[in-house]
């Protein structure tokens, strides 16, 4: 039966109730109850199709609602960490500059003792004799080619008069003190060419001259302007004996 019959005999049912009562009320009735069971077919399908159009209905709004989409997560794994900065670096320290191989001593005015070598040939060949004036002092070198001789005396003295070995023979110097330099283990003949007496007029060194060079021992002889102290030691690379005279 049609929804639309149906409506028509439910609403004929109601007048005939609301009328006044007749004797066939009570078929009418009965009829209408006997009638139920085949018209509620349709319209329990049409609850069902309501209800599940409210089912999708709500599906929908929960699929659509901004608040139940999943924010994106973010990927599992280790937590990265700051990389760490690289530690400064420590400056380079300065490379230690290089230094003779003695420090000089302070001036003297008196006889030292002997400067000595460790392991020196068995004759040390001088091969350069050299002066020079700086702020202070007066400077001796006497360079060795083959390394430092066995040892050296320095002998202040009051005059410039020396004697010269092996003759034997007095030579006098210019200046008015002097200085004897004994280099035992030297020789200078074999290497050394340049002049045997040096003249200058420096303030406080004014003269250098060989004394001896005999039987593997070399003398020399400075002449100082005036009394005056001095400051000896070796330098190496080459090896070298310095002489350093004070201008007073």
């Amino acid at each position: 039966m049609a929804r639309e019959d149906f409506r028509r005999e439910l609403g004929s049912v109601f007048d005939a109730i609301s009328g006044s009562p007749s004797p066939a009320l009570s078929d009418r009735v009965r009829s209408a109850l006997q009638d139920v069971p085949e018209r509620r077919g349709p319209v329990w399908i049409a609850g069902l199709a309501a209800a599940v159009l409210a089912v999708l209905l709500v599906g929908v709004l929960l699929v659509a609602n901004p608040l139940n989409r999943q924010q994106p997560q973010p990927p599992v794994g280790p937590a990265s960490s700051p990389s760490a900065s690289p530690a400064p670096s420590p400056a380079p320290s300065p490379a230690p500059s290089s230094s003779p191989a003695a420090t000089p001593s302070p001036f003297v005015c008196t006889t030292g003792a002997p400067t000595t070598a460790a392991n020196p040939p068995a004759v040390a060949f001088i091969d350069r004799v050299q002066t020079g004036s700086h702020a202070g002092y007066d400077r001796l070198t006497i360079e060795f080619q083959n390394g430092q001789p066995t040892s050296i005396e320095i002998k202040p003295q009051s005059g410039t008069t020396f004697t010269k070995s092996p003759s034997g023979q007095s030579v006098t110097l210019a200046g008015q003190a002097g200085i004897l330099v004994i280099i035992h283990g030297s020789d200078a003949h074999t290497a050394y060419n340049g002049s045997l007496d040096i003249t200058n007029a420096y303030p406080a060194l004014v003269e250098v001259r060989q004394l001896e060079d005999f039987e593997g021992q070399t003398q020399w002889g400075l002449g100082l302007a005036k009394p005056a102290c001095y400051r000896a030691f070796m330098l190496t690379n080459p090896a070298r004996l310095v002489i350093d005279i004070q201008i007073g």
